[in-house]
């Protein structure tokens, strides 16, 4: 389950375009390079909903993330440990599969208990990985209007809001999951260090697909179908119905 950071820090530009749009690429780096996993998309912000339910379909999970901006939740706020709590519900608990959630955030702001909820992922047999979005000299929240800069973001008192990556709080969750923390750059997004880890996991069989070749024999009974149906017609147009001979030698 990947568990992606939806809130308005996640507009500042440190990390080129945006973190929100690193975040989206190292998604769809994560759906070409885990072939054969089954993933999920959970988005947050100040609430954590599931954007799409763990599936096998790449296609999908390449769609889905497209769509992700930071107007998908409404409610701001960095609500990771909810995230975590909501990914870990998407598993099938009976399921010998390897689990894992991918938290991909710039963990500012984060609201209480994302440390709790790791280790209780942990604990249910799920790993927790973190992949932080940013800088820890971070930068200005940009307010742009049909792809023009308007300006930047101010707090109450006027002064320009400056957002800054947590690395260490990133990395305290990833130990309390049991997993390993990674910071994107401009250079990397940090995703084929967790495949690495990804693939140290024990593998399950979710399932097997099986496609059979067919030869097509339709013709026969069509063809016979057809014969039938001309006779038919032949005969209804005699009212004195003659031998089948003699009607279709007329």
């Amino acid at each position: 389950m990947i568990a992606v950071d939806v809130s308005n820090s996640m507009e500042c530009e440190d990390l080129r375009p945006s973190r929100m749009e690193s975040a989206k690429r190292a998604i769809e780096q994560l759906t070409q390079r885990m072939r054969g996993d089954r993933l999920g998309i959970v988005v947050f912000a100040g609430e954590a909903f599931v954007q799409l339910p763990i599936t096998s379909d790449r296609g999908a999970a390449r769609l889905f993330a497209r769509t992700i901006n930071t107007s998908t939740v409404s409610a701001q706020g960095t609500a990771i440990g909810a995230a975590i709590d909501l990914a870990a519900q998407c598993f099938d608990k009976e399921s010998a599969a390897s689990k894992a959630i991918i938290v991909i955030t710039d963990g500012e702001d984060h609201e209480g208990d994302a440390m709790e909820a790791a280790q209780r992922a942990q604990e249910a047999g799920i790993v927790v990985h973190a992949v932080g979005m940013g800088t820890p000299q971070g930068g200005p929240l940009p307010i742009r209007k049909n792809g023009q800069l308007q300006g930047f973001r101010k707090s109450r008192d006027g002064a320009t809001v400056v957002s800054r990556l947590d690395e260490g709080m990133l990395a305290r969750i990833a130990s309390a999951g049991g997993g390993a923390f990674v910071r994107a750059t401009a250079a990397s997004s940090g995703i084929q260090e967790i495949v690495d880890e990804l693939r140290k996991l024990d593998q399950a069989e979710t399932g097997t697909v099986r496609y059979t070749a067919h030869d097509d024999q339709y013709q026969w009974p069509l063809g016979l179908a057809v014969i039938l149906l001309f006779i038919h017609m032949l005969l209804g147009e005699q009212r004195n119905p003659r031998p089948l001979w003699r009607a279709l030698t007329h």
